[in-house]
């Protein structure tokens, strides 16, 4: 059982993979630490919009600053879903490989099988 397994680990692209995942990462937190900075900004603008009264134009150049934040936001999330979508292809890819050749070995087995049961009733 354990055969199919370290044969998919064998054939999966890793130095692709580990090539890639630093970069993975970095943006993964970058991505992170910055939407938990906006949030906790975004609710402290909040408290203080609600302490003292600003002007609507005031308050229109913020909400236009935060929907940019947020479209830049969506863009470097979109970044980074395709680069997990692009990894993921690749493995699925190697699996599917490693299957067709599991398969292919399985027939291969089966006939040399049926060759060597066939030699030694034949002898």
């Amino acid at each position: 059982m354990a055969f199919p397994w370290i044969t998919a680990f064998k054939i999966i692209p890793w130095k692709d993979v580990i090539e890639a995942t630093p970069t993975i990462v970095r943006g993964a937190k970058q991505l992170w630490s910055k939407v938990r900075q906006d949030d906790s900004a975004a609710a402290s603008a909040m408290q203080d919009a609600a302490a003292t009264p600003i002007s609507p134009e005031a308050r229109l150049a913020q909400l236009e600053q935060r929907v940019a934040e947020l479209s830049r936001e969506a863009v470097a999330s979109s970044e980074l879903i395709q680069a997990l979508a692009q990894h993921n292809e690749r493995l699925v890819a190697a699996v599917d490989t490693l299957r067709l050749r599991t398969r292919v070995l399985m027939w291969v087995s089966a006939l040399l099988a049926g060759a060597v049961v066939a030699l030694f009733f034949l002898r």
